[in-house]
């Protein structure tokens, strides 16, 4: 560990021993992996000095727990108390080898050297095991069998996939629509209806490939283990493992570009895709720039909210982050250092001696802009005639996909232009342009890269583009300049010391090429010296750490977070102490928990919502708990009177509209519970405002009731509505409720205005008092469930039937048992909402509570005067068990518990009314 003195009076000299903060966490950990690769060889390969590792396990239980472990003082001991390695399934389509059968029982493997393979392979501080494709059929179960046995000596783990999966899979949905769309190419044109219909029969075998690789790591995982899914190939995946075990640690990694959501959102399987990916806990991507496009898609197509830190869904809270990979810089460094790469080298020399040599490595790929890079050289060589005999172009185009007309199309391209320049520009000694169609062993391309002076890199579209890395790498002596195309993720990383182009632009590449075969010495070695500090230092094994790190501490970041959050309610405890009890009160919300549930950019979405209506499979259990005269149902809602009586008329129960301030029995008149000098005046002029913003926000509407205006911009585009939101509370903050006694209360894509202590808390005593008065109850209540999905002031509701902490003097219990005529609030004959004339003429002509605002005051003083347990006995008789208090569709609350969705408010009143 390391260890560093304390200054006098200097906290801030040394890490501390238990790390408290994220950032922290993370630097010890760095720390930690630095200290490992820095033992001897010796002791790191007989393993008797690995470095302490600080799995998420033992973090999160120090973390959780509170418990904080002081280190041993003694490098002996922090042996002995060593955690063993962390394991870590890295699932990705394909394995790091692949197969070739040999015999019945026996295949032939052969590693194949990839960014990922070197990456991992360079890790020692997880126990890495790999599941995947080996690349070829195996149907027969000997055979499955023997490959298994095989590949577990290389510690991978084979994924079975039959010839027609994979057509439709991986050829199919990957290849022929995820990777065009990934890098802007768009979709493919459907110009028959079979075409749709392949388009859904490649997804169908998507998901099932993903389920198989499922099946596969669930049959593999051991608890504690941390899996890692890798690119476009397994976007479903994360759902498919969560769904299996919600506790397992999943991060997913995207190795190509993710596009802007105006590209994504054309894909017709967007949302689900999406909807998988959050799943997992983390996810990560090269570039900032590509995160940002995940988030703005969660946010714009699935409607959620997008924070600093990820993707927020349901109180969920999936990380989001750029992790930029990197190269095992070392092998290349040391290859140069090869007897074979130094005769490479010199033949390379040799062959180009006088003349500068500019290269490009790319596969053969829409994407690699192969054809703008040879343009611009040729209209390099047009502008600069005393070039044209200095300077040769390495081409090396690794033929991929060869069956595939586009790329056939690609490489007849390429060649004619390759063509004409050799054949402007050529002699009969020497040509300009140097194309090879295929690859070039490791030793070759070390070679190349060393004695090259300009590297060409002109992605139109790349994920990162680790050329450039391996280019800077083999540079130590020559210096070389780097071209980078803006639009490769390696520009985000190595953009301050290479050219960056547009290779759209032919001009500008043209130009960038001269003067980097023109740059001075000095110039380019500031510019190596930067690129190459940081292909050091961002290596490969770097990058897969750090990402393992992150998942892990992301786990103890949720932990740390949802200790905090209501657990689930647990449905059969609800419905058992439901059964027992014997004078009932069931407090429901509304919206969002009993309508049905709606997809927040659904094509009737907006409509559905401003006309809320009862979940229909809710009827019967309704009917069933309100006919129970052993159960009381109140419900309580933001909604008007209008909206409550279209949809509960049928139903014996309360309802309390407005939040508390409207309230009627079904079977009686509407009564209001508002005090008598409540100021409505300032309606108007709100209203003013909200109307100015629905025009200026498409989307959104406002919602004029009686006591309260809403604003509604959740339908609006989010950024959009965010800013007009803040503008519009501007507005009303200098404006129209600078001096009134309003509340502003801000939901979570909503804005409303409200008459300053309203709130369902502050109604449900009144509330209560009416019916305790209307039943004649002398019983008390012995059950409360309280559920909704109110807004942050609202649930008040929740903390009212919490038992009361003592206090030094008593006051008045919540509501009083009473049979006085002047605790009855007064009935008002109902009348239309749209009724003319200003809201404040309207509320003046309404009879009010004050008797009952006199009536408590009254009890208050009885009660602190002469405090008797016959004086009034309390209505609520509730042990701790019995009071369920529940939140529908968030986690961050004040209440007991929560419940994901209003399907589940179904189920829950589906189970108490069979016993009613």
């Amino acid at each position: 560990m390391l260890e560093c003195k304390r200054l006098p009076a200097n906290n801030y000299n040394c890490v501390p021993l238990t790390p408290r903060s994220r950032l922290e966490r993370l630097l010890r950990e760095r720390e930690l992996r630095k200290s490992f690769k820095n033992q001897p060889t010796d002791e790191a390969r007989d393993g008797s000095k690995e470095g302490e590792q600080c799995s998420g396990d033992s973090i999160s239980e120090n973390e959780i727990s509170g418990v904080h472990k002081e280190e041993e003082a003694t490098e002996t001991n922090r042996q002995d108390e060593r955690p063993g390695k962390q394991r870590l399934l890295v699932v990705a389509n394909r394995l790091p080898v692949s197969a070739v059968r040999d015999g019945v029982e026996s295949y032939h493997l052969e590693i194949s050297v990839g960014g990922l393979v070197s990456a991992l392979l360079g890790v020692k501080e997880f126990d890495t095991r790999w599941i995947g494709w080996a690349g070829v059929n195996v149907p027969d179960e000997v055979g499955r069998r023997a490959l298994t046995k095989a590949l577990a000596e290389m510690r991978c783990i084979p994924v079975f996939l039959d010839e027609e999966i994979v057509n439709q899979y991986y050829n199919g949905y990957c290849n022929n629509i995820l990777w065009p769309l990934f890098h802007y190419l768009g979709l493919p044109q459907e110009d028959r209806l079979a075409t749709t219909r392949t388009f859904q029969s490649q997804f169908d075998a998507y998901k099932t490939a993903n389920q198989i690789f499922a099946d596969v790591v669930n049959m593999h995982y051991e608890e504690g283990d941390v899996v890692w899914c890798h690119d476009y190939h397994l976007m479903f995946l994360p759902k498919c493992l969560k769904e299996r075990n919600d506790k397992m640690k999943v991060g997913w990694f995207l190795h190509t570009p993710f596009p802007s959501s105006e590209i994504h959102r054309t894909l017709p399987s967007r949302t689900e895709l999406l909807r998988s990916v959050i799943e997992a806990d983390l996810v990560g991507f090269h570039t900032y720039d590509y995160a940002r496009h995940f988030v703005s898609a969660c946010t714009r197509i699935l409607g959620l909210e997008g924070t600093p830190d990820g993707v927020e869904d349901r109180g969920k809270l999936t990380r989001v982050a750029a992790f930029p990979i990197g190269i095992d810089s070392e092998r290349f460094i040391q290859a140069l250092e090869l007897p074979e790469v130094q005769a490479h080298m010199k033949e390379l020399k040799e062959r180009f001696a006088g003349r500068k040599v500019m290269l490009g490595v790319d596969r053969l790929d829409m994407i690699k802009g192969i054809p703008q890079k040879i343009l611009a050289f040729e209209k390099f060589l047009e502008e600069n005639s005393h070039w044209r005999d200095k300077v040769v172009l390495l081409q090396i185009a690794v033929p991929t996909r060869k069956d595939v007309p586009e790329y056939q199309r690609l490489a007849s391209q390429v060649h004619e232009i390759v063509g004409r320049i050799n054949g402007r520009f050529g002699t009969l000694t020497a040509v300009p342009l140097h194309h090879l169609d295929r690859s070039l062993d490791f030793h070759e391309l070390c070679a190349l890269y060393a004695v090259t002076d300009v590297a060409l890199v002109t992605s139109l579209r790349d994920g990162m583009n680790l050329v450039s890395y391996e280019f800077v790498a083999c540079q130590a002596s020559k210096k070389g300049v780097l071209i980078l195309s803006e639009f490769a993720g390696a520009a985000q990383s190595l953009g301050a010391g290479a050219i960056l182009v547009n290779p759209w632009n032919i001009t500008e590449v043209a130009a960038s090429i001269g003067y980097a075969l023109d740059m001075p010495a000095d110039e380019r070695e500031k510019r190596h010296q930067f690129n190459f500090r940081h292909v050091k230092t961002h290596t490969s094994q770097e990058w897969a750490a750090t990402f393992v790190s992150e998942l892990n501490d992301t786990i103890v970041e949720a932990q740390l977070r949802t200790r905090q959050d209501p657990p689930l309610l647990p449905n059969k405890v609800t419905v058992d102490c439901y059964k027992k009890s014997s004078n009932r009160l069931i407090i429901l919300g509304f919206n969002a928990t009993l309508t049905e549930p709606v997809d927040a950019l659904g094509r009737a979405g907006q409509i559905r919502e401003l006309e809320p209506k009862l979940h229909p499979n809710l009827k019967g259990p309704l009917k069933k708990l309100s006919d129970d005269p052993q159960t009381t149902i109140v419900l309580i809602s933001g909604s008007n009177r209008a909206v409550l009586d279209k949809n509960f008329s049928e139903f014996n129960m309360w309802l309390a509209a407005e939040n508390g301030m409207f309230l009627r029995l079904t079977s009686s008149e509407w009564m209001t519970t508002m005090p008598e000098n409540l100021n409505m005046d300032w309606v108007d002029s709100v209203k003013h405002v909200f109307e100015y913003f629905t025009e200026r926000t498409p989307r959104s509407h406002f919602e004029l009731r009686e006591t309260s205006i809403v604003w509604n911009y959740k339908y609006a585009d989010f950024e959009f509505g965010k800013i007009q939101a803040r503008d519009l509370l501007q507005h009303l903050w200098t404006g129209p409720i600078s001096n009134a006694s309003l509340d502003v209360v801000q939901g979570g894509r909503s804005v409303e205005v409200r008459t300053v202590g309203v709130s369902k808390g502050a109604a449900i005593d009144r509330i209560l008092g009416e019916i305790v008065h209307n039943k004649g109850m002398t019983a008390p209540i012995d059950y409360v469930l309280c559920i909704g999905h109110f807004l942050a002031k609202d649930e008040d509701v929740y903390k009212f039937f919490e038992p009361e902490l003592p206090c030094e003097s008593p006051s008045v219990p919540r509501a009083m048992l009473s049979k006085s005529k002047s605790y009855r609030p007064s009935s008002l004959p109902k009348f239309a909402a749209n009724k003319a004339g200003t809201k404040a003429a309207q509320y003046k002509k309404q009879r009010s509570l004050s008797s009952i605002e006199k009536r408590e005051i009254e009890l208050r003083a009885t009660y602190r005067d002469r405090i008797s347990q016959h004086e009034g006995s309390s209505v609520l008789d509730l042990k701790g068990d019995n009071y369920f208090s529940c939140v529908v569709g968030r986690k961050r609350s004040s209440a007991r518990y929560h419940l994901k969705t209003s399907d589940d408010v179904v189920n829950l009143l589906s189970d108490l009314a069979e016993h009613s």
